[in-house]
């Protein structure tokens, strides 16, 4: 079973992207975040003419908007409202797969702004209670030993120091703060998530999901920042067969400035 999570930054606009990812990547699950549109003007047809048999979607107009589009039949489809905002950031699906329960996440996190200062900043201060809320969602659960869970999605932080391409220069700039690390650290342990990327491919080599548009030669500069995760528990991490980033995707034609991760199971 592969799952792919991209930020897409629209759907509508990047749909040949989604079929060239598609076809290129083959997912059983593809898991969207900033798909800019409402629920109606969602491209469904598209995906099912992609192969896949179901897709959920959530959406405002606009910005933010997650989607997760399945090849496995989907038994049951939620969505989440956090911080007492209708703003399109969190769907979960349940798969039933070789016999066996699985759920998947996908979350889109408030970016937070350019100002680390929640007194003075409301976007910060909105995506730091949303963490907490995230922590809370989950620590209200108590199968974090038995589920087969997988999380999903642009958290919009980078939390180790090989998640960016300098650590000295960007730990006072947001999505690589003390404060902002240490609520997505609370966020994963609420159900023990274990980070699939890093567990698979350590923690010795620097790894991007995302690079600025501002920069002129993304891959010279490469001023990278991992932003985008994959998290599994800890039966789950025992179908995990590998990860990797699809980093060339970011080259493309009109691309988003994220690009692709993916993550390998093997359930029998």
């Amino acid at each position: 079973m592969r799952v792919v999570t991209w930020n897409i930054n629209s759907v509508r606009l990047r749909i040949k992207s989604v079929r060239r990812v598609v076809k290129k990547l083959n997912p059983d699950i593809l898991c969207l975040q900033e798909t800019k549109c409402l629920k109606e003007d969602f491209p469904f047809k598209d995906f099912e003419r992609m192969g896949f048999l179901q897709t959920e979607a959530y959406g405002i107009k606009g910005y933010n908007g997650v989607s997760i589009s399945s090849k496995i039949p989907i038994v049951s489809f939620n969505k989440t409202i956090f911080c007492n905002k209708d703003d399109a950031r969190h769907i979960n699906i349940e798969l039933l797969y070789q016999k066996k329960k699985i759920n998947i996440h996908n979350f889109y996190i408030p970016a937070g702004g350019d100002e680390p200062n929640p007194k003075i900043n409301e976007k910060f201060k909105h995506k730091l209670q949303f963490l907490d809320e995230a922590t809370k969602y989950f620590s209200n659960k108590d199968n974090a030993d038995s589920d087969l869970t997988v999380v999903v999605g642009d958290l919009n932080i980078a939390p180790h120091e090989m998640d960016v391409w300098s650590h000295t220069q960007l730990k006072n700039v947001v999505s690589h703060t003390d404060i902002e690390i240490r609520k997505l650290k609370k966020f994963m342990q609420s159900y023990n998530f274990l980070d699939a990327v890093r567990l698979t491919n350590g923690f010795d080599n620097k790894i991007f999901s995302w690079w600025s548009y501002r920069a002129k030669d993304w891959k010279k500069s490469n001023r990278g920042r991992r932003l985008d995760h994959i998290w599994v528990t800890k039966k789950m991490s025992n179908y995990l067969k590998d990860t990797f980033i699809q980093e060339d995707v970011r080259g493309w034609i009109r691309p988003s400035d994220h690009v692709p991760v993916v993550a390998d199971f093997k359930i029998s």
